[in-house]
């Protein structure tokens, strides 16, 4: 089969189509003809040996297809069963395989496109919602990057809440989705200063929460952003890792709180992940979840998806297909 395979760290020009053996499923697993991809910022960091792994490995970690083998002891799943995953790393390729515990079963009203659209940044935004820090109805939330892939659904399941939600992005045509997802207030960072711009917003209170995934240019500016006793709730590092950190400036900026929260930990069981997943696959089809697919590309070009998702050029999700 065909797969994009890490044989060293290093740039987009890294990733290789490559022909590689079916693998196939042991016990517990099961074997997946993969549709769909999603492209993640998590495949930029593994990439680049920010999060290392040992090489080659097959990147990729979101998918959905079809179930075409399975292995002993399988229960959850079988041969034919339409299927979506997240947090398990293989996907950018034609067949993966995949613990059977990990894969939800698709519903009639939901493609293999927007299930692997879906999984992982969806997920995400339900957990940073309703687990990292559960919004309540009138509380405010910052959001950053609010017209990526997550940010668009933050919004969205942030509103769904009850809160009033504040997003950064960088150019004009990004605020036009940020606000029409829902946003109540859109700041364009490239212009003006955002936190300064978050107290206007908040009449000089500060937000409930902010959540973060760009990490270093924004981390500390983030702080200044809060209430007292406000949650910041870092969950990625577009702009590179947080530098070292003097606790203290916590109690002195109000006895804020800091959580480095990630999927893994979120939907580490199958009650979590199918808890969270159909709430996502509920809301889609009830119209409630509005997904945006930017771009779509096929396998072998990776390495022009990751340089788009790297430019900051795209919007909403990015798709590969085999």
């Amino acid at each position: 089969m065909k797969a994009i395979r890490v044989n060293q760290y290093g740039g987009p020009e890294v990733l290789r189509y490559e022909e590689i053996p079916l693998p196939e499923p042991t016990a517990g697993e099961a074997r997946v003809k993969i549709d769909a991809i999603g492209l993640n910022y998590i495949d930029v960091y593994q990439r680049t040996g920010l999060y290392p792994l040992k090489t080659p490995f097959t990147l990729g970690m979101e998918g959905a297809g079809i179930v075409d083998a399975v292995g002993p002891n399988v229960a959850e799943v079988k041969k034919g069963d339409r299927v979506a995953y997240a947090m398990q790393l293989g996907s950018y390729a034609e067949y993966t395989v995949v613990p059977a515990w990990k894969l939800v079963p698709l519903p009639l009203s939901l493609d293999s496109r927007s299930a692997a659209a879906i999984m992982l940044q969806g997920m995400t935004a339900h957990y940073l919602t309703y687990g990292a820090y559960p919004l309540k109805k009138g509380e405010t939330a910052l959001v950053h990057a609010a017209a990526g892939g997550v940010g668009l659904l933050l919004i969205q399941i942030a509103k769904r809440l009850g809160a009033a939600v504040f997003g950064t992005v960088s150019t004009e045509e990004k605020a036009r989705l940020a606000r029409e997802a829902g946003a109540d207030g859109v700041i364009l960072y490239t212009q003006t200063d955002f936190a300064a711009e978050v107290k206007k917003l908040t009449n000089g209170a500060g937000v409930h929460v902010v959540y973060d995934s760009v990490g270093q240019s924004t981390f500390e500016k983030s702080l200044d952003c809060l209430r007292p006793r406000g949650y910041m709730v870092l969950f990625g590092q577009s702009s590179g890792p947080v530098p070292p950190f003097d606790l203290g400036k916590l109690a002195a900026k109000g006895s804020l709180f800091v959580t480095r929260p990630t999927l893994l930990h979120y939907a580490s069981n199958r009650e979590e992940l199918l808890k969270r997943s159909g709430d996502l696959f509920k809301w889609i089809a009830n119209g409630e979840l509005k997904l945006r697919i930017d771009k779509s590309f096929t396998l072998k070009d990776a390495a022009e998806a990751h340089r788009q998702l790297e430019g900051r050029k795209t919007t909403g999700k990015v798709l590969l297909t085999p």
